[in-house]
């Protein structure tokens, strides 16, 4: 069994903005094995999808509808470290776009640009935003955070129809999905950004990310739910 302290984890991501999730991932052991539009590396015990821009919308069957320019080429080698990964049954987390990015893969659809009341307590704004959100009883966020509790948020887009499998696990306050995933298959992803809630970036008006990432190491590292 590969000890803690050698599981190796993939991390895609913008050049030059993975600091934070690398850090969380240092933090408890983790060696991130980070890049932008990287092949897949199987060698590694689990996938992270950061976050970052828009996902082209052709990729889910919609014009544009508000979407911002896309990253074509990020998004098609995350596509295709999700298809690596999801087939060889490795444990996969999503963070923003990357959670956005998961469901696209399993064939859902996105909300390209939320309304304007509900934008306002989501889109970055030189900050992130703090809003609560409401958990699925059971679920692994119900047991870190208990029913209620605040997150960071800086996105416009929100997912819409669920890809195949996903059950919602957190909700905003105003409906759209918060967090998914999927016990089969070992998904976990989040529409807020738990690495900007943990370890050197801990804020006193979120809960504390640090959960989510240790929950999904634990996850790569046994190979299995808890």
């Amino acid at each position: 069994m590969t000890a803690p302290e050698q599981v190796r984890l993939q991390v895609s991501g913008d050049a030059g903005k993975m600091e934070n999730y690398c850090a969380a991932v240092q933090a408890l052991g983790g060696v991130p094995v980070s890049g932008y539009c990287p092949p897949p590396d199987l060698s590694c015990s689990g996938l992270v999808l950061c976050g970052g821009g828009d996902a082209a919308c052709e990729l889910y069957g919609q014009e544009n509808r508000g979407s911002q320019l896309p990253d074509r080429e990020r998004d098609r080698a995350e596509l295709a470290l999700f298809q690596a990964f999801y087939q060889a049954g490795k444990p996969i987390l999503g963070i923003c776009r990357g959670m956005q990015l998961i469901n696209i893969a399993l064939g859902g659809t996105l909300i390209q640009d939320l309304p304007p009341g509900q934008k306002v307590f989501h889109a970055w704004d030189e900050r992130d935003m703090v809003h609560p959100v409401r958990s699925r009883e059971g679920s692994l966020l119900h047991r870190l955070y208990g029913p209620v509790f605040p997150v960071n948020s800086a996105h416009h887009q929100a997912l819409d129809r669920l890809g195949e499998g996903l059950q919602a696990i957190a909700w905003a306050e105003s409906g759209f999905p918060e967090a998914v995933s999927r016990e089969d298959r070992l998904i976990l992803a989040v529409q807020f950004h738990p690495e900007r809630m943990a370890f050197q970036n801990r804020r006193p008006d979120t809960v504390d990310g640090e959960g989510i990432f240790r929950a999904f190491l634990e996850l790569c590292r046994w190979g299995e739910t808890d």
